[in-house]
């Protein structure tokens, strides 16, 4: 298979590894040849080039930021983008032919540049759907239904379904929910695109705890860790209150660590709560972040319990690869909780719950035999369910059927 890839979260090499650096790399050590269009707004990234990244070829598109920036500024860049992209496909790899594109959503304007590209390259096109945007904002107060721009938003997401072959979507109450709310859509055209990853071999605990060493993390507690996007959508208000009612449990240490739009909150809460059993740490390079969550005994997922739509957040990867135990606290409407339950790998509670939460928190904290059991039985539920494997074998079969 010859694959264009367009992306706009395809960190570079030093940076850190995802779900979409994984598959690409995956389908390119499995004989595919695959040509990633990556936007990058960072600010130490000067001008589009096309080079090698990863083993792959990625064209590596100036824009402006999407990241860890304000609703403007993200607003402007995400319209605007298409402008960058097919201008860089178009001077860098018009000679090029391939079989079929790839794209995720968010953001949902990336359909403008599908829709050339399917017309340029006269191929289809596969959507890696990762969030329903921008119901999602609605959820949690970001955007009203009245608004101008929930409008423009609402019309590019039905284009994205109409343009896309087919839609990949993260679980089967997801794919549901596309179907139930988008009237018109064929049930073959949507399936399974469940998040993966790269599996290595589960690593033991670190004996000499360097990571709690190097960011002054007690030796001693149980290390309960949060990592990833510390914003609206994860629901963090929750967080603080378990915090807040752990401040004085024995043994028990919070770890959070990564950006967002709640960072700075949170920083204000611990301080001015003078919580001392919580360090919040801006993102850590790759191998830091990855040694500390080996050093650490829980894996924490929150989402906004406003939220009407099925999120299935892809932080919880890293918990199984590294053999820890889940606390999860989410809306009702994802089946997220249910697949906890099945796999045995820990406990999740309805966000808001602060009662059930703290109890299951307990058996956690005071029961090491069980978070080695549950943290194994993740990272079996991990090999068996979500690895990077399956999303080529998803992806060969869209070729065998379409191309």
């Amino acid at each position: 298979m010859k694959i264009l890839y367009i992306s706009t979260a395809f960190p570079r090499l030093e940076q850190n590894s995802t779900i979409y650096t994984d598959l690409a790399e995956e389908l390119n050590n499995t004989g595919n040849e695959i040509v990633v269009v990556a936007s990058d707004g960072s600010r130490d990234f000067e001008k589009t080039q096309l080079k090698n990244e990863r083993g792959l070829k990625v064209l590596r598109v100036k824009t402006g930021q999407i990241y860890d920036v304000g609703l403007l500024q993200k607003g402007i860049t995400v319209v605007t983008l298409k402008f960058y992209l097919i201008n860089a496909i178009k001077n860098h790899l018009s000679n090029e032919r391939f079989d079929f594109i790839l794209f995720e959503a968010p953001p949902i304007t990336l359909v403008d540049v599908v829709k050339w590209a399917m017309k340029y390259f006269n191929c289809p096109s596969y959507l890696m759907l990762k969030d329903i945007f921008p119901q999602n904002a609605v959820d949690i107060g970001i955007m009203k239904e009245k608004y101008i721009i929930y409008k423009f938003f609402k019309y590019k997401e039905e284009q994205s379904y109409k343009v896309s072959t087919v839609i990949g979507c993260m679980s089967e109450a997801n794919r549901q929910y596309i179907l139930s709310h988008n009237i018109g859509i064929a049930q073959k055209k949507v399936g399974l695109f469940p998040n993966t990853k790269r599996i290595q071999l589960i690593p033991t605990n670190s004996n000499n705890l360097e990571m709690r060493k190097k960011y002054d993390i007690p030796l001693d507690s149980v290390i309960a860790i949060y990592g990833g996007n510390m914003g609206k959508p994860q629901g963090l208000d929750f967080f603080m209150e378990i915090i807040k009612s752990n401040r004085e449990t024995k043994d028990l240490f919070f770890v959070l660590v990564g950006r967002g739009t709640e960072r700075n909150r949170i920083n204000d809460f611990l301080l001015k709560e003078k919580i001392i059993n919580t360090k919040l740490l801006d993102a850590l390079p790759r191998d830091d972040y990855e040694k500390l969550v080996i050093e650490s005994d829980i894996g924490l997922i929150f989402l906004n319990k406003k939220f009407t739509i099925p999120n299935f957040p892809s932080r919880i990867l890293s918990y199984f690869q590294y053999g820890l135990p889940v606390l999860a606290a989410t809306d009702t409407n994802t089946d997220f909780g249910e697949m906890i339950q099945i796999s045995n790998a820990g406990y999740w509670s309805e966000a808001g719950n602060i009662e059930v939460f703290n109890d299951n928190l307990r058996i956690l904290l005071n029961d090491k035999e069980k978070r080695k059991i549950m943290g194994f039985n993740g990272y079996k539920y991990l090999k068996e369910n979500y690895s990077v494997s399956k999303s080529v074998d998803i992806l060969k079969s869209f070729y065998d059927e379409y191309c």
